[in-house]
């Protein structure tokens, strides 16, 4: 009742939607055939539902029909299988019958396995007798069947790592037999080499290969590389192990060469024999280039051919090592002298000094190796590491080396600086126009200099940047720490209350104020600039270079500043130590270098030391221009004009201090740290003269001419103070005094009006009178002038030659003059 109520109201809904007008009503027919059409095709759609349900039950019918029937199937099969299981194992359940027939097929498996076992231990065995039966008629012929021997190991090995070692007896076996056979097809190929040896005499230095057993001596050497080769295709082909290069290996012709001379090795340099002493470790290794020396004509003649003809085409055509005869002799020499080492460093670990002269000796072994032999390990473009890297890096003696090395660095340092002369200023070890630095800086970077030719061959770069950091920086540092902490005992020892707390006198204070001040601030300073330029030059060197270009790569390629560098070391304390642009990209990093950070401090120092030195003349030089300041003769002195004026007399103390001061300076210092002092102290007593003498008393002309007496003094004693390091200094740094004195000795008329020349006499009395020089200018005139306007006045100073002094400065220079003042 209730769905009727439903689809009675929907119909409701559907008709007041269709019929709304009278209009609506004229198109009821259209709309009750479209309503029949639809009843139509939705009758039609629910008879095909309804045939594909029955269709779709059918199959389904059908469908469970045949899995129950399926079903039934398997468990007749499955219980007719149980049924023989039980009666071949003789079993009274199912579930016992199939663990016994598993175990069954294990034992099956197992039994499977024995039989390959077996067969791959006959087929070894078959190589090995084939071999051993050849070896007795015609040892080449059995390095047919030693080949399929070894290639069956070669194939063994990667079955065996993919089997994660399932079968270690058997490749153990396999292996032995492989290396048995091969030493003696080995050994059968020496003993024939040997022959040909013993008939050369060898080992002599001038032995030959004749004629007559040049082929003979060909095909011996032939037939052991040929039984080494497959040795040699493995390593050649093997990825590079962790230490990032591969150990060439000694090929066998070069093993039965060697063998005399290793004998004749360890007798002289083993047991007791006179020649074997820890404290020449150079004589056994100048022993090794003196055979590379003996024998290198034998090998380039009679072994070079053979090694070409036999590896050319291979992939050891590109491999030194091999292909080249000297780099094969050097590589079979190499044994006896590691074994050696190896034997002596246990031995000299405990003695320091013994211990680093046996690095020493073999890293410029490795040196003379590398360089002398072009000997690269097989490494190609990376080169030959050396044996140094072997004991340090591969051995981890590095940490004790190091050590020893940084404290006999330490110790040299401490007996420099304790030194009686360390302080002493070194005025013969550098240019004559260069700073001069004490001798203990000379010796400090001496020093250094040593230290670095001690780790220059290494080729770690954990090693070098160790050594740079822990030893020559940390050398820097200290000496760094030393100047600074002489120049803060100056200031201290200088200062009010310093004086008051140690106690200087005064006579001790005037020495600190004097030469001897000056001379203790110049240690500083000399020291300060000598290692600064240093570094400037070290950055320049090309072992600096490449190892500044290697941190950058690693820095660049880390993932944060925090990330090691190896050594125990990160990129921020590396950075932090060498130079903070180590991480940074562009020009900052191209202009960066090892010792930025280093060199930085030692700037800053030299230039703190400089403007002390300014500090303290400046200073020296107001106290001494404190009487010359309080005279006043300047308004009322008269004289002669052709008299020959002296120098007043209360600028006799300035004299003194700038004479005695200079003259040091001009020893001490190059050039232009000494033009800048100069000019920046003189700058100061320019800037009193024209403070507290020019423009606070009147001038006549006499008083402007004793002014300028006062200044060719002082101009003359600089200038023969500084010589030829400071020329014209003097007149750079008493502009304001010179120009001042133009303005104060202007005669009072002039003749002509002057040109703008600069060849000027400023008191010239006949000017004065009228009858003057036609080439000056007179005070009126400039006066007139200088007062007219700021276009006019500008014009007249440059006419005069005056360029530090302002119009405004100018004006109250002349107002100086009694004539105007008045």
């Amino acid at each position: 009742m209730e769905n009727f109520k439903e689809r009675e109201a929907r119909v409701v809904d559907y008709l007041d939607d269709k019929l709304q007008t009278m209009d609506d009503l004229d198109s009821l027919n259209a709309l009750l055939s479209t309503l029949r059409n639809n009843h139509t095709l939705l009758q039609q759609q629910l008879e095909e539902a309804g045939r594909d349900h029955e269709e779709a039950k059918s199959a389904s019918n059908r469908h469970g029909a045949a899995q129950k029937e399926r079903a039934a199937q398997f468990i007749k099969e499955q219980a007719d299988i149980d049924n023989r299981l039980m009666i071949i194992t003789r079993s009274d359940t199912s579930d016992e019958a199939v663990g016994r027939f598993e175990a069954s097929l294990e034992k099956l498996a197992r039994l499977d396995v024995a039989n390959a076992y077996v067969e791959l231990l006959q087929d070894v065995d078959t190589l090995n007798k084939e071999a051993q039966s050849q070896l007795q008629t015609s040892s080449e012929a059995a390095l047919g069947p030693y080949k399929q021997l070894q290639s069956l190991v070669t194939r063994l090995v990667p079955l065996h790592e993919a089997a994660e070692g399932a079968t270690p007896h058997l490749l153990d076996h396999v292996v032995k037999t492989s290396q048995s056979l091969r030493k003696q097809i080995k050994d059968a190929f020496a003993a024939d080499m040997e022959a040909i040896l013993k008939e050369i005499k060898w080992p002599t230095p001038k032995a030959v290969i004749p004629a007559t057993l040049q082929s003979r001596w060909d095909a011996c050497i032939a037939k052991l590389l040929d039984l080494q080769m497959p040795e040699l295709e493995a390593l050649e082909s093997s990825p590079v192990g962790k230490s990032g290069v591969k150990t060439p290996i000694v090929l066998f012709p070069l093993e039965v060469l060697v063998d005399p001379l290793q004998a004749r090795f360890r007798y002289h340099f083993g047991g007791n024999r006179p020649t074997n002493r820890l404290d020449k470790p150079e004589w056994f290794l100048a022993d090794i280039t003196k055979i590379l020396n003996e024998y290198d004509d034998f090998m380039v003649n009679y072994v070079q051919p053979v090694l070409s003809a036999r590896f050319r085409g291979t992939d050891m055509a590109m491999n030194l090592v091999y292909i080249h005869a000297r780099s094969a002799f050097v590589t079979a020499l190499l044994p006896m002298v590691r074994s050696k080492i190896f034997a002596t460093l246990p031995k000299v670990s405990n003695d320091p000094q013994l211990f680093s002269h046996l690095m020493h000796e073999i890293m410029s072994f490795d040196t003379t190796i590398r360089d002398d032999w072009q000997y690269d390990g097989g490494n190609g473009i990376d080169g030959w590491k050396g044996l140094a890297w072997e004991v340090l890096d591969q051995s981890n003696w590095f940490g004790l080396w190091l050590g020893v090395e940084k404290t006999f660095a330490l110790s040299r340092y401490h007996e420099i600086i304790s030194a009686p002369d360390m302080g002493d200023l070194d005025y013969e070890s550098v240019n004559s126009n260069a700073t001069k630095p004490t001798k203990g800086a000379i010796r400090v970077n001496d020093l250094l200099e040593t230290i670095t030719d001690r780790y220059r061959s290494l080729t770690s770069f954990n090693h070098k940047i160790r050594f740079l950091i822990d030893i020559q920086i940390s050398i820097f540092d200290l000496f760094h720490e030393r100047l600074h902490s002489g120049l803060e005992a100056y200031l201290a020892m200088t200062s009010s209350l310093g004086r008051t707390v140690q106690g200087v006198t005064k006579e001790e204070q005037a020495k600190l104020h004097g030469v001897e001040g000056l001379e203790r601030l110049c240690r500083i300073n000399g020291s300060a600039d000598y290692l600064q330029r240093a570094m400037r030059d070290w950055s320049e060197d090309i072992f600096f270079i490449e190892l500044w270009d290697e941190l950058r790569e690693r820095a660049q390629r880390s993932t944060s500043p925090s990330h090691g560098l190896g050594a125990d070391l990160s990129i921020a304390d590396v950075a932090g130590k060498t130079s903070t642009t180590v991480t940074e990209g562009g020009a900052d990093a191209d202009n960066g270098a090892l010792f930025d950070e280093t060199a930085e401090a030692y700037r800053k120092l030299r230039i703190r030391s400089e403007g002390i030195i300014v500090d303290v003349l400046s200073s020296k030089v107001r106290e001494t221009l404190r009487a010359y300041r309080g005279i006043n003769p300047w308004a009322t002195l008269s004289g002669s004009s052709t008299t020959i004026l002296s120098p007043t007399a209360e600028l006799d103390p300035l004299l003194d201090t700038l004479r005695t001061s200079f003259s040091f300076l001009s020893r001490a210092l190059a050039p232009a740290p000494l033009r800048r002092i100069v000019r920046l102290v003189l700058g100061v007593a320019d800037q009193v003269v024209s403070d507290a003498v020019v423009n606070r008393h009147t001038f006549s002309i006499h008083g402007g001419r004793q002014l300028q007496a006062d200044l060719t003094a002082v101009i003359q004693v600089v200038e023969t103070a500084v010589g030829s390091k400071g020329e014209g200094v003097a007149g750079i740094g008493l502009r304001l005094w010179a120009e001042g004195c133009k303005l104060l000795g202007l005669p009072v008329k002039g003749s002509v009006r002057a040109g703008g020349g600069d060849e000027w006499e400023a008191w010239d009395d006949e000017a004065e009178e009228g009858g003057g020089r036609g080439d000056t200018l007179g005070l009126w005139e400039v006066e007139k002038r200088l007062f007219a306007d700021n276009q006019s006045a500008r014009v007249v100073l440059e006419e005069l030659g005056i360029e530090a002094l302002q119009v405004p400065e100018a004006r109250a220079v002349i107002r100086r003059r009694v004539e105007i003042a008045g």
